[in-house]
């Protein structure tokens, strides 16, 4: 979705602006001690086809390189694709880990990357600066795709897998609150139960909590709305278990993070669709793609098995587990038979 660029890995970890307690960051930090990721090494494991078949040609000195972000399904979705790269016989650079959205973008575009992983929620609202994303996700992925080949990048189909915006509630809201399962439900409620925790970036963003507030009827500073006391600007990580434990009835969350399931969380349906669509795709150096055509075959199947719960339980492994991306990787393209370990 949009990228979420910080000093490490997880890039949803934010400089806290706002009211966290120190009692929720220590429940936090105990919750989710493996919670993140180290640096990621350029390690390319050994591996041989397997439903993904070697290209003709591809062997014959081509050095495919392959770039993410440096957040955890980015880095994630990486790998996936060093991997995928490998097994079809290319001699591949590993560039995932990429600090920033715009470092990773101008690598693509210059042609020193041929493949990401992009969310065409945030190509179409940063990168090509449309002022409005758009709710249908087939409709928002042409658009980008149409608009990003003026820019040499070729989109290839997205995943079902949407990294969009979500409000999340704990499973074991008392009363009222425990009745709520579609954001419009909120309206409902009375104004002192409409707690909010946020990051910083959504708390700012033109797709974030402002409009969302406006768009279901509950205006934010308004004392039958929302009131300003009731918003709590959070790093992103910390949300999650402000929200578990209760200090706040409502969170701000990525549909794909592992640690909704882990910690129980609930995601409301956006029942007015308010939040644009982060579907994620491969997208490849228009160059590359018409010298091997075929590596249009090689991704298209990685990103129909990849749904949001997937990415979920993928995202889980890492940020909850501690396991390596790269290791989570693997597994999952040797389980799903894309590749064969050496």
């Amino acid at each position: 979705m949009t990228s979420h660029p910080t000093t490490t890995p997880v890039s949803r970890r934010r400089t806290r602006l706002g009211r966290l307690g120190a009692g929720i960051a220590l429940l936090s930090t105990l919750a989710l001690g493996a919670c993140g990721l180290q640096p990621s090494a350029a390690y390319i494991p050994p591996v041989g086809p397997g439903s993904i078949e070697e290209i003709p040609g591809a062997a014959d000195g081509k050095v495919f390189t392959v770039t993410s972000k440096n957040f955890t399904e980015a880095v994630i979705l990486g790998k996936i694709s060093v991997i995928a790269a490998e097994a079809a016989g290319f001699s591949v650079k590993d560039l995932t880990n990429v600090p920033g959205s715009v470092s990773a973008r101008k690598l693509m575009t210059s042609g020193q990357a041929d493949l990401t992983w992009e969310y065409t929620g945030t190509a179409w609202l940063t990168y090509l600066n449309e002022e409005e994303g758009i709710a249908d996700p087939h409709e928002q992925w042409q658009a980008v795709h149409d608009a990003d080949l003026d820019n040499g990048l070729t989109w290839g189909p997205a995943a079902e897998l949407n990294n969009s915006y979500g409000m999340a509630i704990r499973p074991d809201a008392p009363g009222e609150l425990g009745a709520v399962t579609k954001m419009s439900q909120l309206a409902d409620l009375k104004p002192e139960d409409r707690t909010i925790c946020v990051a910083a970036e959504f708390n700012s963003r033109p797709d974030g909590l402002t409009p969302m507030l406006e768009a279901y009827d509950i205006p934010r500073g308004e004392a039958d709305g929302t009131p300003e006391d009731n918003i709590g600007i959070y790093d992103a990580g910390p949300i999650y278990s402000a929200t578990a434990a209760g200090q706040c009835n409502f969170g701000n969350v990525y549909l794909t993070d592992g640690r909704i399931k882990a910690m129980d969380l609930v995601v409301l349906e956006d029942d007015r669709q308010f939040f644009p669509a982060y579907n994620a795709a491969p997208v490849f150096f228009t160059q590359t793609l018409e010298e091997y055509p075929q590596l249009e075959e090689v991704y298209a199947p990685i990103a129909e098995k990849l749904t949001t719960e997937q990415m979920q339980e993928l995202n889980r492994q890492v940020d909850v587990d501690g396991d390596d991306p790269v290791d989570v990787a693997l597994r999952w393209m040797v389980d799903e038979g894309f590749v064969t370990e050496r």
